[in-house]
């Protein structure tokens, strides 16, 4: 087999190339180190070098960071240990190269890779959409082992590092040099020109954080300060009771007082114990799944450029529009509304304007974006839409009528989307042209940051029309489940009764912070019931009638939050919901107990009953969709719940969680839950009995 890494010597100068075979990304597996330490046996030997250019052989990937797989294979912390170490030594003979060292980065740069690229002198990114910089470990569980801990924030500023480390977020070219991870951005054309210039100047490697930043970081009171303020941004974030973030936070605290080898020491510790524990396991199934879940490039089906309809300028009309035209569709966007409209065309500029500061966009294609957005208050004018996505108001009959308006202006092959989030696509394909074009595109809000689209297929639906809309999707940057239709689909349904749930514990007695942190404590990001004022009591009614009429004997009746509802409690847009908005400090309201008219028995549970109930709410439901062949399998229901609902993803998804407990101590809980409650919401799945009884799992 051939190397993983490979050296060649060109004149006085060095090439190193990564290159993992048989894969579309580079990996920083067992070989690969190995591999590089042979490199660097050969380039300690060459002092008189120029310099080394350190490039990836594949076009759109620098170096993606550990391998998945074999992290799969480890059965005790120390295997774990051994590989950080030795890629840890790999990468600190790098640095102390007798020579400058340049990392050429092209395509990612993540985890491992960007550690890899830290350790050489000076970093070069091409300035290309697909260049992106970060130690995402955290999202899966884990820490940066490679020195990232200690090497990122002496690159980007202790506070700056800290909080690239703690979110794990990913920079493109441009934010990174403004951050100070990279020196210079050039086109990717002139790549390697850029390097070897850099190798004859010399110049001093560019740092980021600021001179008063620095001196902050490099005194205990400065430091003592940044790292208290960190783990009150973890804190708060509800990430406190996971493992990761708490390693990260010792390994650059030790860095930051005692130097890289302290904090090395730290990383090589913690990893091997995160990478073994049930969380990291689960985030990195999550991060699997989603990758599995985007679609491969096929001729024929290509969606670049289309020009897309929204039908709707409200709050997820507006906010489909906005991502599209950063997508780069040129977007018509129809409201009846011109003040709405004007809200709209506000938002994206406000939105595209921030991509500009941060340095994500240049001031060209800022304005690029603003103009592919065309505001009209016409519903003509649409017939050069490849998609037109309606996104109005929960109304059958008024979706309906809009969609049959604009069906006749646009080409046979057309797609025509819905955005609604409980009604049947099946409803609103009747009688419209070209029914197999008919599909659900329910997004998230906010639409910008939520990385769910649920694609809803009805039995008429086409699977060309299924295949585009899943490119579309992944065009806009997000993860696509592709359901049966049914009223709710999946994620409304399954957020149906976690919210009933929640309101009849708030009738039993329990106060609205209670119930919030009690699902908050299981690693929601926010409560029920401060989610249901955020979406507004009025959308929440309505989708709560359609679920109530579809499934009688389970979900109760919506006329509790109709009555809320009609007596103003609309949640934070009217400034009181289940609480209070209208003070300086929220507070829960009262008057929306009384107002639900509940007569829920009045007795109080345990933090870990109320926990329970609402897990258990949610994760039957699931369950349920999957008997009923509303999912095409449990990968779908896990990223679904996550990347949709916010359910914990330490946790895995319903089915990875209830795998991870056992189906019998499930269905135990769930018995004892029926027993205390008398809801059928607590009823067993038929096929979490039969898991029980033979003890298999959702996931093989």
């Amino acid at each position: 087999m051939s190397p993983e890494v490979r050296l060649e010597i060109r004149d006085s100068r060095a090439v190193v190339t990564f290159d993992t075979p048989g894969r579309p990304v580079n990996t920083l597996g067992t070989t690969a180190i190995h591999d590089l330490e042979l490199a660097l046996d050969t380039l300690e030997s060459h002092r008189t070098l120029a310099g080394a250019l350190v490039v990836s052989a594949k076009a759109g990937n620098f170096l993606s960071g550990a391998d998945l797989d074999e992290l799969d294979l480890l059965r005790a912390p120390e295997e774990a240990t051994v590989w950080v170490e030795r890629g840890q030594a790999a990468l600190r003979r790098l640095e102390r190269l007798a020579f400058p060292t340049v990392a050429l980065v092209r395509g990612a740069a993540l985890g491992g890779g960007l550690e890899l690229a830290l350790a050489c002198t000076y970093r070069v990114a091409a300035e290309d959409p697909v260049t992106q910089l970060g130690l995402p470990e955290v999202q899966l569980g884990l820490c940066p082992a490679l020195g990232g801990t200690w090497r990122l924030p002496r690159r980007a500023g202790f506070a700056a590092g800290l909080e690239l480390l703690l979110s794990g977020r990913r920079l493109g070219a441009r934010e990174a040099w403004a951050a100070g991870l990279v020196d210079e951005v050039v086109p990717a054309e002139v790549l390697e020109a850029a390097a070897l210039r850099l190798l004859a100047e010399r110049p001093r490697p560019l740092r980021g954080g600021g001179a008063w930043r620095r001196l902050a970081a490099g005194n205990p009171l400065g430091r003592a300060l940044i790292l208290g303020a960190a783990r009150r941004a973890v804190r708060s974030k509800g990430a406190d009771r996971l493992p990761a973030p708490g390693a990260i936070l010792a390994a650059a605290r030790a860095g930051a007082a005692r130097g890289g080898a302290a904090a090395e020491r730290v990383e090589a510790r913690e990893f091997g114990a995160l990478a073994l524990s049930e969380a990291s396991r689960s985030l990195v199934a999550l991060f699997r799944a989603a990758q599995a879940a985007r679609p491969a490039r096929a001729e024929g089906f290509e969606v670049e450029g289309w020009r897309v309809g929204v039908l709707g300028a409200g709050l997820m009309g507006s906010g489909i529009a906005q991502v599209a035209a950063r997508a780069g569709h040129p977007v018509r966007l129809f409201d009846l509304s011109a003040a709405a409209l004007g809200v709209a065309l506000a938002g994206a500029a406000k939105s595209f304007a921030s991509a500009r500061r941060r340095r994500r966009w240049t001031a060209a294609e800022e304005r690029a974006a603003r103009a592919r957005l065309a505001p009209t208050l016409s519903p003509r004018g649409f017939g050069g839409c490849r998609l037109v996505i309606e996104a109005i108001a929960e109304d059958l009959t008024a979706k309906r009528e809009l969609l049959a308006r604009i069906a006749g202006d646009l080409a046979p092959d057309a797609i025509l989307a819905s955005n609604t989030s409980t009604l049947p696509i099946a409803d609103l394909a009747a009688g419209l042209p070209g029914p197999e074009r008919v599909v659900g595109l329910h997004f998230f809000s906010p639409v910008p940051k939520m990385p769910l689209v649920e694609i809803v297929r009805h039995p008429g639906t086409s699977e060309r029309t299924i295949e585009l809309a899943r490119r579309f999707v992944a065009g806009l940057g997000k993860t696509a489940i592709v359901v049966r239709d049914g009223p709710g689909f999946y994620t409304s349904r399954i957020l149906a009764p976690y919210l009933a749930e929640a309101a009849w514990l708030l009738a039993a007695g329990h106060t609205a912070p209670e119930i919030d942190e009690s699902a908050r404590a299981l690693g929601f990001p926010v409560g029920p019931l401060t989610l249901v004022d955020e979406i507004g009591l009025d959308v929440a009614a309505r989708a709560a009638a359609v679920l109530a009429e579809a499934f009688p004997d389970r979900l109760p009746s919506a006329e509790p939050f109709a009555r809320l509802v009609a007596a103003g409690h609309l949640g934070r847009k009217s400034g009181h919901g289940f609480y209070d908005y209208r003070g300086p400090v929220r507070r829960p309201d009262l008057d929306a107990t009384r107002g639900l008219g509940l007569e829920a028995p009045r007795r109080a549970a345990s933090a870990e009953e109320l926990s329970d109930r609402l897990l258990f709410a949610m994760v039957a439901e699931a369950v349920r969709c999957l008997e009923d062949g509303i999912l095409a399998g449990p990968r779908d229901g896990d990223l679904g719940a996550v990347l949709g609902l916010g359910f914990p993803p330490d946790l895995g998804g319903p089915f990875r969680w209830l795998d991870r407990i056992g189906a019998a101590a499930a269905l135990g809980r769930l018995e004892a839950l029926a027993a205390v409650t008398g809801a059928p919401l607590f009823q067993a799945p038929e096929s979490l009995v039969a898991l029980a009884a033979d003890g298999s799992r959702f996931h093989a």
